[in-house]
């Protein structure tokens, strides 16, 4: 375990600027931890998790309405790095995004209070930790451009388009989850990928949707 939580620890971008006593405390305050898909990794609690690598897997960032509904911000993959979970640490943070694990996923955390201390005494680390915030808070103002600016039939084909990898694959997705994705209701979702199906650009499954013409969902995307 220690040689891997070595390994991981050499793969963040500020490891090699950090003195010797300064690596010994990110091992102390590390971990690796794994999540099952669909497992809450971070909640809207007010507690500070710190600094988190996706190690393997895929986590959803997402916020939740006054009335339960489901907003995805942005996602984080293989070898993404996040410190949005660490507001106590960068205080103009204040909002609080949940982090839900979209796979069996796998993180190295780097504890608050330690990612506090390093920010604290690396400039370093504080410069990484503020690129990645910078880096997160573009993916949230994206989010927000395409759910305020695109209209839906358009952002649906843009999700479709992303998600079957360019119409290469289904997409595997409840009419539920593509809502929560895309920032609509069911409903709507359901009522739209009907449309694309009588236009012959999908075909529907239990849990599926299938690109049938990709050049029509590919301009409808407007890619």
């Amino acid at each position: 375990m220690n040689e891997r939580l070595d390994a991981a620890l050499e793969q963040l971008p500020f490891w090699p600027n950090l003195t010797e006593p300064q690596r010994e405390l990110a091992r102390r305050g590390a971990r690796l931890a794994q999540y099952d898909r669909g497992a809450l990794v971070h909640g809207c609690d007010g507690q500070c998790l710190g600094m988190i690598r996706v190690q393997t897997g895929r986590l959803r960032a997402c916020m939740l309405s006054d009335d339960g509904r489901e907003i995805t911000l942005y996602r984080l993959t293989d070898g993404d790095a996040c410190v949005l979970a660490a507001a106590c640490v960068i205080r103009q943070i204040t909002f609080e995004v949940q982090l839900v694990a979209d796979a069996p996923t796998e993180l190295l955390i780097l504890g608050a209070h330690v990612f506090q201390q390093l920010t604290a005494e690396n400039i370093h680390v504080e410069c990484c930790m503020y690129r990645l915030a910078t880096e997160r808070f573009s993916d949230v103002m994206w989010a927000m451009q395409q759910l305020l600016f695109t209209s839906f039939d358009k952002r649906l084909a843009q999700y479709l388009w992303d998600e079957s990898d360019h119409a290469r694959a289904p997409v595997r997705a409840t009419h539920e989850q593509i809502a929560r994705d895309t920032g609509a209701v069911r409903e709507t979702v359901t009522r739209m990928l009907r449309h694309f199906a009588d236009d012959g650009i999908v075909s529907l499954g239990r849990g599926t949707v299938t690109v049938t013409d990709a050049e029509k969902l590919r301009k409808l995307a407007g890619m």
